[in-house]
């Protein structure tokens, strides 16, 4: 597998690029089992039956564990994030042949097999979210309940603030539009990466028991503003598909987990490629050139795109 040269092109563009296909269909229902596997048989989700799946969360069926957490309409299992089975599913011959086309050749740093799953820490601070660099494998796979008659509710953005190089949403079942796989807002890495203190991650304050006001990841007043304007004038993308569909994206693209207004629940596993060398990388501030550190392909990469394959990555077009 090689992306073609408008593939890298709209890449650096956009800061996101889809592929079709690319996980092993048995390889995605096996994953899909070994999640259901995991919910307790008291719990009220049902895997044959529609009609529990409809969020959120409630009573006993909460679990507010970072390594295995249902909460809202949240369902995030972790806690098998360095199993072989998992690690097999995403860091495929294929995708790692795409990221080192990416991020160069022979430097993408291997998940550890029955290594640190991320969470096994508990979140990076109280009432914090759980950090995703503390991890040696895959992220896990996030899923998100249908949200039922629930009204509409206004889409949010961010930016991770760990350390990482280039993400990958793999949809291990079908998710339809509007069923919150994942949405991104186009050209945002190139707009928030220079007003970053840090090219890679974020700095962090913190917590302290006796002094808790101020704790987590400190934003500067350019990039607040930056992100508050790309919420104004740049249309998302809703990146759903079908079984197997991987989206790419730039650690500093704004995203989010998609709203699911759908029936179904959204399935999919997250995880990171980095450079073997990003703790050396990322004490470098934001580059004149934000490509530095990406492979010469990329760099060199000048190409255009054309109407019709934006049409295909769903870009909003005149």
């Amino acid at each position: 597998m090689k992306l073609s040269a408008e593939q890298i092109a709209f890449f650096k563009v956009n800061g996101y690029l889809l592929l079709k296909g690319v996980l092993d269909a048995r390889s995605c229902a096996g994953a899909q089992d070994r999640l259901w596997a995991e919910l307790p048989e008291s719990c009220r989700l049902k895997r044959d039956d529609p009609a529990t799946h409809i969020g959120p969360f409630s009573g006993d069926d909460i679990q507010d564990d970072s390594l295995h957490l249902r909460k809202d309409f949240r369902w995030q299992v972790r806690s098998f994030g360095t199993q072989q089975w998992l690690i097999d599913l995403v860091y495929t011959k294929d995708l790692v042949e795409v990221a080192e086309q990416l991020l160069g050749e022979g430097l993408i740093e291997p998940p550890v097999v029955g290594g640190k799953p991320m969470g096994s820490e508990g979140p990076a601070w109280p009432g914090g979210p759980v950090d995703p660099a503390v991890n040696q494998g895959v992220r896990g796979i996030y899923c998100t309940l249908p949200y039922g008659d629930r009204p509409r509710e206004p889409d949010f953005s961010h930016t991770d603030g760990h350390p990482m190089c280039l993400g990958v949403v793999g949809l291990i079942d079908d998710v339809p539009v509007d069923g919150g796989a994942f949405r991104v807002w186009p050209g945002s890495h190139r707009r928030l990466y220079p007003t970053c203190q840090m090219q890679y991650d974020q700095p962090r304050i913190p917590y302290y028991e006796h002094l808790p006001s101020h704790k987590g990841i400190v934003h500067t007043p350019e990039y607040l503003r930056e992100l508050e304007t790309i919420m104004a004038d740049t249309p998302s993308v809703d990146c759903w598909g079908g079984q197997g569909d991987v989206i790419l994206w730039h650690h500093r693209l704004a995203h989010m987990a998609g709203h699911n207004y759908s029936q179904v629940i959204r399935q999919a596993v997250l995880h990171d490629f980095n450079r073997k060398d990003l703790d050396k990388l990322r004490l470098d501030p934001p580059q004149a050139d934000m490509w530095r550190d990406w492979s010469s392909e990329v760099r060199s990469n000048n190409t255009g795109y054309s109407v019709e394959f934006a049409r295909e990555q769903r870009l909003p077009t005149a």
